[in-house]
């Protein structure tokens, strides 16, 4: 059997999140998300060098950041099937409501929670599958318009808030 350059279990692209604080934000990530640890290996001071969850069929990588760091928030899509769901599960885990959950032009409903650590997760569920002149016609549709300017100036307001000392 020959070598996978990608190990089983793996996509190509896999996420790090680095934060003050991982123990807590795997305990949220299991209550939100229905996470699985995969992994946790401390440092010599007690900090996580190394934690791996996987989130669906994903994994995604996390460790504490240096107290010298900056903070460096992420921002994640997650596809789910039933995204009003997990999005109340989110908030009562401890995630702060961004974007209420939204039908958008495209044929998903959205929505956004910050978790405690300030990353923000787009909750969606695939609704329908459009070809893309549905969704041109959709995207003139006013309901549809306003929709979209609803989540695009909530993750405004949100990351505005950001730039405040």
């Amino acid at each position: 059997m020959s070598l996978q350059p990608i190990p089983e279990g793996y996509h190509s692209v896999t996420p790090w999140i680095i934060v003050r604080g991982t123990a807590q934000l795997l305990d949220y990530l299991k209550k939100a998300f229905n996470a699985v640890e995969l992994a946790r290996i401390h440092n010599e001071d007690g900090s996580i060098g190394h934690a791996e969850v996987r989130i669906g069929d994903s994994v995604v990588m996390l460790f504490d950041a240096k107290e010298a760091w900056g903070p460096t928030p992420s921002f994640f899509r997650l596809y789910v099937e039933d995204g009003d769901a997990v999005y109340q599960r989110a908030l009562e885990a401890g995630g702060t409501p961004v974007t209420e959950m939204t039908d958008l032009f495209f044929g998903d409903r959205v929505g956004r929670v910050r978790d405690p650590a300030g990353n923000i997760w787009w909750i969606q569920t695939r609704k329908e599958a459009l070809d893309h002149a549905e969704m041109a016609r959709r995207a003139q549709d006013r309901t549809h318009v306003d929709a979209m300017r609803y989540v695009q100036e909530s993750l405004d307001r949100e990351l505005r808030k950001r730039m405040s000392p």
